[in-house]
């Protein structure tokens, strides 16, 4: 059946957002079965009085809530609400103890070699930590047992110090402190889009925000990255076929390749989106261990930029010390985001990393870091100068090149093997696309010394200039 005809669209919202809406409610109270085929696009919006695109959108949105979904050549269909009936294994009788939860990134046993953390080395922070949280206990035990019933002006001031790049410093006022920058990106995310709406990605970049964005309905679009980071040209024609509404950049220190945007490409950029009407997100996680950076997007468009750091690279992971500086217009409506989204800060790691930064703690610990990125470089030089990779002095990790006839996925595999864990190509694509860059990403920064990191860039160096038929599994 194909006959279906929604109600009149008035009410709030873009048009595309009222017709998914209708869709939902009309399965929700019978109109529309399980199976029902929908009316071809060009044929409904014909029907109701709007464009092909808005009916496009529309559908895409509702395959993303889960109530539709579309088989080329057929059409689109109401999908089943029901879900299959799941039979649960036995219990295995050896198991006397539940097994501890094992997901990507969760590996932390003794004979496993982190090599696929990008996090601040461990120089002792917990030492210099512990009397600071003990005061904020001593000083303010009654906020530190309660919610965050409002933002500490010394946060924002600690945001604002923290986030400073060359002469630019973002004003304190537009400072909103987050659990973490992806928390951050999460939150303005949510402050500026609405489900359907397009957001540009790196092709290669960090993708665990892209997959999350899905969950919110968000659509994800990439643009190539070259040699410099992201490719001005590139996204001046996605922003012209596609009109993105933001896009998420990692311009100093790309993630995973170490590229740092030449202030040219900046400066292009900035003027596209003006152009385009186009939101950014300035990640500038990494950033932050680069001495001489260029100057920020957020200076030269900071209407429209959302400039967002925090410690997790360079200080320290667990304190979830983040900061977005945010367009004035849009900080309130950010805050709200940010404890809707998350459930709210806690006010010991808020305070505790404020205090870090305002006293100077915190660059310590992160000049510290980057010297012992600076020396690691220089052992991966040693090992892998036969090899072409891509790295930075400041930079915890390198973007390895594979040799003939290593792919990725199976380089990654065969480390595994020798218990090394690192990260293959795929693991940063946000979309799958027919190139690959047969690379891998691999860390230096979490491993307790630099004799264990020699003996293992050792051996990942012989596992490249192995064959790869050694690490079959023919079981």
């Amino acid at each position: 059946m194909t006959n279906w005809m929604p109600d009149t669209l008035s009410g709030p919202g873009p048009l595309y957002v009222q017709l998914a809406d209708l869709i939902e409610r009309d399965i929700e109270n019978g109109n529309l079965s399980e199976g029902h085929k929908l009316p071809p696009q060009r044929n409904l919006a014909f029907d109701v009085g709007v464009t092909v695109g808005t009916v496009g959108r529309a559908y895409q949105l509702a395959i993303e809530r889960g109530l539709l979904s579309a088989e080329v050549g057929r059409g689109t269909f109401v999908r089943p609400r029901t879900l299959p009936f799941l039979v649960a294994e036995p219990p295995d009788p050896d198991m006397n103890s539940a097994s501890p939860i094992s997901a990507r990134g969760w590996e932390t046993a003794p004979h496993l070699h982190r090599m696929n953390s990008s996090s601040a080395t461990d120089i002792g922070q917990a030492k210099i930590i512990a009397p600071i949280i003990a005061r904020i206990m001593e000083q303010e035990p009654d906020k530190v047992l309660d919610y965050v019933r409002h933002i500490e002006p010394s946060w924002q001031e600690a945001g604002a110090r923290w986030m400073k790049v060359g002469d630019w410093t973002p004003n304190p006022q537009s400072v909103v402190p987050t659990q973490g920058v992806h928390a951050a990106m999460m939150s303005i995310i949510a402050t500026c889009t609405v489900p359907g709406d397009k957001i540009v990605f790196e092709d290669l970049t960090y993708a665990s925000l892209a997959r999350a964005i899905t969950l919110m309905g968000r659509r994800v679009i990439s643009v190539q990255t070259g040699e410099f980071g992201l490719d001005p040209d590139d996204l001046e024609s996605v922003c012209a076929q596609q009109h993105p509404k933001m896009i998420v950049t990692v311009p100093t220190l790309h993630n995973p390749t170490t590229a740092i945007m030449p202030q040219e490409n900046r400066v292009r950029v900035a003027e596209i989106a003006q152009r385009h009407n186009l939101l950014i997100i300035e990640d500038n996680i990494y950033g932050m261990q680069v001495p001489d950076a260029p100057t920020p997007i957020a200076k030269l468009v900071p209407e429209r930029t959302f400039h967002v750091s925090g410690m997790s690279k360079s200080v320290v992971a667990g304190v979830r010390a983040g900061w977005a500086a945010c367009p004035m217009h849009y900080r309130n409506r950010m805050i709200i985001a940010n404890k809707s989204v998350t459930g709210g800060k806690s006010f010991l790691l808020a305070e505790l990393a404020a205090r870090m930064v305002n006293s100077g703690v915190a660059a310590e610990i992160a000049n510290k870091v980057r010297m012992i990125s600076v020396r690691r470089e220089r052992i991966v030089a040693e090992i892998f100068g036969d090899s072409t990779y891509r790295s930075h002095p400041c930079a915890s990790y390198f973007w390895l090149r594979l040799e003939e006839p290593w792919l990725s996925g199976k380089f990654k595999a065969a480390a595994r093997e020798e218990n090394i864990l690192i990260d293959e190509a795929d693991h940063f694509r946000v979309m799958r696309e027919d190139r690959s860059p047969h690379r891998v990403r691999i860390a230096v920064g979490c491993l307790p010394g630099e004799d264990i990191l020699r003996q293992n860039l050792t051996l990942l160096h012989d596992i490249m200039h192995s064959a790869p038929v050694v690490y079959n599994d023919y079981s």
